[in-house]
């Protein structure tokens, strides 16, 4: 597959086909300025648009309607916004509804699934012209006899575009009938701004049937599904880079913005990762099967277990025995583009077989029975459910033509439905109106949202529902067309809240990474009511969803960022985790493990609904660099008993690290360890200096008068961080030290000064933030510190060799990759680290070594002309 080819067209389609629609409403007087009217020559049957050429621009009889339902839309939407805003909204709509169409389109004809097996953008002899302009009458569409005269003329007059255009169109609409929610009958306003071509080369036609390999789409030559979510994430890719932008503005990231800031395509091989591992195991581990186990190259086989465990395990999976292949329902709750469902789709088929069925019947099974699916993004939920159904027509050529409902939606927002028109509900009236409060603003939440109806509230609105979706005749039209709206706006909404309370035996999903200070007003009050130790990221408040969205004694699995598992912010989101649930098995990448993307700290993990003291399996592959390296090294890891990137422990190792981190590579000795007293029994830390003005009051040591600078004088020096440093130096810095600037840093409420009882106290301080190892160095009796040299003092300054020994020795090094994986080297994380003062004070040695490292260190300092005790160099 060529991504690079693949990701060219998608972002250069997106902006063409954005242009091409702006152009086409922009005839009919529709611009991002505003909406003209019609001109005075205009008539119930045709009108016309000044548009700045010497000729009026004409829309005729239905285009007028289809015009006026695009104004109505841009006016609604104007309401939340303003008008721009609403303009630029419905245009890209209506463009990535296009593209949506046109990759399907591909995708079907390039596998020979269109209905009538006639290609509809290219042709089997690889002539420029699309097969259904050469013979349009083969291919099966429902053409009145005047349609059929109006392509006769089209091609004798050689208007082979306009005769595409419209042939495009009825095959659209003739897919409605297959797939109604990606094909809606396009006799609307999207059809009006329709604007393809197959002879312009230089259009989104000719460009996707000759920038991206036939073979990409094609199943039986090696393609895959695949394609549609790469196809996905790249047209969102500028999108996505805008919207980071903004966040750099402190603007926050609205609920049509979620989609493109926080979508991120899983890779193939995490995908096989998590479903193998979940929905396999589950089938696995009560129906052992190993030629079906075989199949599926990423699954990790369990780990040794104690025997109290062993019996636990074994009286769970006498559950797992009793599934029919039908019992089980897996849900993706922020499914993107599809991707995790359409490989639960190949798991499922494997596991119907294995029990015997046939593909043709495993197939509407899985459709009807296994698969669910939610999404915010309909543009995504539109690639879902159309990729889910052709994975299903791969299994059953049938399936489009059997109406069976695919569980996969966006999710609907109810603003706007106005209550009165439940009336017709009856008892079930109170249910619509809850109903309807439950999913206001929906898109802001997605599936964490919690929802609260009883089975009762859904037999009930259900019964009432039927009732009006039987009626044959009406009282008057507006009893008529409340229940349209009714069916139409409360049936999905019914639907989506059962998807929401259902409980299901797997869950899987690379959920949104969205931290909570670029969350949106609304979503943040609704996290922080709602998911008090998860708020920290929308991530790690997803994954306490699908917990609680999960049958217990089941599994979940993720893919996710994974600062979750070390930084402070989400320490009682672990807690809450490891007191609740197992790590069946983890995952964890190295940065670059996207060809498209660098910096990317991501993990993947499987959760068993339930804690029994099991042992998880944890490979860590941040030592090998690169996305090709990443599922080579995963199966080593699989088909090695000794691999020493391969971890074993139970989650029960992690409580006894301060912090709970997620620290599976540490061994017996380093836990033994944190039993001990720490750095923070014998140490002090009270905050930071902080002048709110460092040009006013910070100066290089050498801009001001030796003499203002010491104890007791006008500066002292002054400790921000610095280069890779240990024992003594980076102390460029003085600060102002008069009485006037320490009262300023008391008043000024943005500065900031630290006790008084620690000032000319001898401590400790270091560079905040490192790609690799600090240093830790002297802090002179003459100086104080800023947060990005952070510092903190002994209570027994006898202490402070021995503790600075231990900092810079490589025990405690290794120990804070345990205690934070960021490049922050936090005060809080210091102080955790062990210090067992009685035996390290057996060693008389210490101390004097240290002093020894600090003179050196201080002599090297002072070589430099930036020391403020040169002297001359050491050559001369």
């Amino acid at each position: 597959m060529n991504k690079t080819a693949i990701r060219n067209f998608a972002i250069w389609a997106r902006n063409k086909l954005i242009a091409d629609v702006s152009y086409k409403a922009g005839l009919m007087g529709l611009t991002k300025e505003g909406i003209a009217d019609a001109l005075p020559q205009s008539t119930s049957d045709v009108e016309f648009y000044d548009i700045g050429t010497a000729e009026p621009y004409s829309i005729h009889n239905g285009e007028i309607k289809q015009r006026k339902s695009l104004v109505e839309l841009i006016r609604q939407k104007e309401k939340d916004s303003d008008y721009a805003t609403a303009y630029t909204s419905v245009i890209e709509e209506v463009a990535y509804t296009w593209f949506n169409r046109l990759i399907a389109v591909r995708f079907m004809e390039v596998n020979d699934y269109m209905p009538a097996h006639i290609r509809v953008l290219s042709s089997e002899t690889g002539k420029l012209e699309p097969d259904i302009v050469t013979t349009p009458f083969d291919a099966e569409l429902d053409l009145t006899d005047s349609e059929k005269q109006q392509i006769i003329q089209l091609k004798n007059d050689n208007k082979l575009d306009e005769c595409f255009r419209m042939l495009f169109i009825k095959q659209c609409n003739a897919l409605h009938e297959l797939l109604p929610r990606l094909f809606e009958n396009t006799k609307d306003y999207t059809e009006l701004l329709l604007n393809v071509s197959f002879v312009d080369q230089e259009g989104v036609v000719y460009h996707l049937v000759h920038d991206i390999e036939e073979d990409d789409f094609n199943i039986e030559k090696g393609g895959q599904v695949e394609i549609i979510g790469w196809l996905y994430q790249y047209y969102n890719s500028e999108l996505k880079d805008e919207t980071f932008a903004l966040l750099k503005n402190n603007v926050k990231v609205t609920k049509e913005r979620i989609p493109s800031a926080t979508q991120l395509f899983t890779p193939d091989w995490i995908v096989r990762y998590m479903v193998e591992n979940s929905l396999g195991r589950l089938w696995i581990e009560g129906h052992p099967n190993d030629s079906l186990k075989v199949g599926w190259k990423y699954y990790l086989d369990e780990a040794e277990q104690e025997e109290k465990v062993k019996s636990q395990l074994d009286e769970i999976r006498k559950e797992y025995a009793e599934l029919t292949p039908e019992d089980i329902k897996i849900i993706d709750p922020c499914m993107g583009s599809g991707h995790i469902l359409v490989y639960a789709f190949d798991v499922l088929m494997q596991i119907y077989e294995s029990a015997g069925y046939t593909q043709r019947d495993a197939a509407r099974s899985i459709l009807e029975n296994n698969i669910f699916g939610l999404d915010i993004d309909e543009r995504a939920a539109q690639l879902a459910y159309f990729a889910v159904l052709m994975k299903a027509r791969q299994y059953n050529r049938r399936i489009l033509n059997d109406c069976v409902k695919c569980n996969v939606f966006a999710i609907r927002e109810s603003n706007g439905i106005d209550k009165s028109i439940l009336d017709s509900l009856g008892d079930a009236k109170h249910i619509g109106e809850k109903l309807i409060d439950a999913f206001i603003d929906a898109k802001e939440y997605g599936s964490i949202l919690n929802i609260e109806f009883t089975e009762e509230d859904f037999v009930i609105l259900e019964q009432q529902l039927d009732v009006i979706k039987r009626k044959s005749s009406y009282e008057n039209m507006f009893e008529a067309l409340n229940s349209e709206i009714i069916v139409n706006k409360i049936v999905p909404l019914l639907y989506q809240a059962k998807l929401l309370q259902m409980s299901y035996d797997v869950v899987i999903t690379n959920p949104p990474y969205l931290a909570s200070g670029n969350m949106s007003p609304k979503l943040l009050t609704y996290v922080k009511d709602n998911y008090e130790e998860e708020k920290g990221d929308l991530l790690t408040v997803f994954v306490d969803k699908c917990i609680r969205m999960s049958k217990k004694k089941r599994y979940l699995a993720f893919m996710t960022s994974y600062t979750w598992m070390y930084i402070a912010t989400f320490e009682k989101f672990r807690a809450k985790l490891l007191d609740n649930s197992t790590i069946e098995s983890l995952v964890q990448p190295e940065y670059h493990a996207f060809f498209e993307s660098a910096n990317v700290p991501i993990c993947s993990f499987v959760l068993g609904n339930y804690a029994i003291g099991e042992k998880g399996t944890y490979i860590k592959l941040s030592d090998f660099y690169g996305a090709d390296i990443q599922a080579e090294k995963y199966l080593e890891a699989i088909g090695q008993t000794d691999c020493n990137y391969k971890y074993y422990c139970d989650t029960d190792s992690f409580k006894s690290i301060p912090g709970i981190p997620i620290a599976f590579w540490v061994s017996s000795g380093v836990l033994e360890a944190f039993k001990s007293e720490s750095v923070y029994d014998y140490s002090i830390s009270d905050g930071q200096n902080k002048t709110a003005n460092n040009d006013r009051f910070l100066r290089l040591s050498w801009e001001v008068s030796n003499a203002k600078i010491g104890k007791g004088r006008s500066y002292i020096f002054y400790a921000k961080g610095g280069a890779y440093r240990k024992w003594y130096g980076n102390l460029n810095y003085v600060v102002d030290w008069t009485d006037e600037a320490r009262f300023h840093y008391r008043k000024d409420n943005s500065a900031r000064i630290i006790p008084e009882y620690l000032w000319y106290e001898p401590g400790i301080t270091w560079t905040l933030l490192s790609s690799a190892e600090t240093g830790f160095r002297l802090l002179p009796e003459d100086a104080t510190f800023d947060m990005t040299g952070s510092s903190i003092f002994l209570k027994d300054v006898n202490d402070l060799m021995e503790i600075m020994a231990l900092l810079n020795s490589p025990v405690a090094q290794y120990i804070l990759k345990v205690l934070s994986s960021t490049m922050a080297y936090q005060i809080h994380e210091i102080r955790k680290v062990p210090y067992k003062r009685d035996e390290i004070k057996k060693n008389n040695r210490i101390g004097r070594l240290v002093g020894e490292c600090i003179d050196y260190s201080k002599q090297d300092w002072d070589s430099f002309e930036t020391s403020w005790d040169f002297k001359k160099h050491p050559l001369i």
